[in-house]
């Protein structure tokens, strides 16, 4: 017996709206709410919130306790790289915090996972490299974001992967929404930076040719430019 997908739909709609709730303050730390309240604002039943709330458990949300109600819990308990987590955040006024400390955490593993790659990366990486960089190149002259966004994707996911380390590669999910959030947020520049396309090539080159010292130095540019570009289009 198939799941019916408008439990799903639902399911899913109450634990979005539950979790911008929480990570935009409107459900401040120390709060309570119910299954019943929820579901009253909600119009849905106790079990689609019930599931929702197992969700945002097992994300450090909330806690539930019997005779006392669902609790939000502080930002300390969150599961700060919960790609989900991480979307909600970006789609609120916590954005320019939740970059910036994204951006820290990327300088910390990218640069890394690329010298890895330089070691590790089999023939199939970096052809998955090339291509992504050609796609990024053709995409960025005629200004089509999404398809631009894709092949950005598709590079930064291969790279962790190529760097042979199952911690790096389970990172992933992170790097994809802060790539997502940046344009879906209207923080890419019309036409993506030339030199940005440059220095994704030059990781790629460098990790064909084994050269570790460059593919670090490479990604922790593109990391770097990145940031600024954010920062510059937040100004705007």
């Amino acid at each position: 017996m198939t799941a019916d997908p408008g439990v799903g739909a639902l399911h899913d709609s109450v634990l979005t709206a539950l979790g911008v709730a929480i990570v935009s303050g409107r459900y401040a730390p120390g709060e309570v709410v119910t299954l019943d309240g929820v579901g009253a604002e909600h119009g849905v039943s106790r079990s689609v919130v019930r599931e929702a709330v197992r969700v945002l458990e097992s994300m450090g949300l909330v806690q539930s306790r019997r005779r006392v109600g669902i609790i939000v819990q502080p930002r300390e308990r969150w599961n700060v790289f919960d790609p989900r987590l991480i979307r909600w955040r970006l789609d609120s006024d916590d954005r320019a915090a939740q970059l910036m400390s994204l951006s820290e955490l990327r300088r910390g593993f990218e640069p890394v996972a690329a010298a890895l790659a330089a070691r590790r990366a089999d023939p199939d990486h970096c052809r998955t490299l090339a291509a992504a960089v050609s796609d990024m190149a053709v995409h960025g002259r005629s200004g089509d974001l999404e398809a631009y966004l894709l092949a950005d994707k598709l590079f930064h996911r291969t790279l962790l992967e190529a760097s042979g380390n199952e911690m790096l590669r389970a990172l992933s999910g992170v790097v994809d929404e802060v790539l997502t959030g940046r344009t879906h947020h209207g923080l890419m520049p019309a036409r993506p930076n030339p030199a940005a396309i440059e220095l994704h090539d030059e990781v790629a080159r460098a990790i064909r040719m084994r050269d570790e010292a460059a593919a670090e130095k490479a990604m922790r540019a593109i990391i770097d430019e990145a940031a600024s570009a954010v920062a510059e289009q937040s100004s705007d």
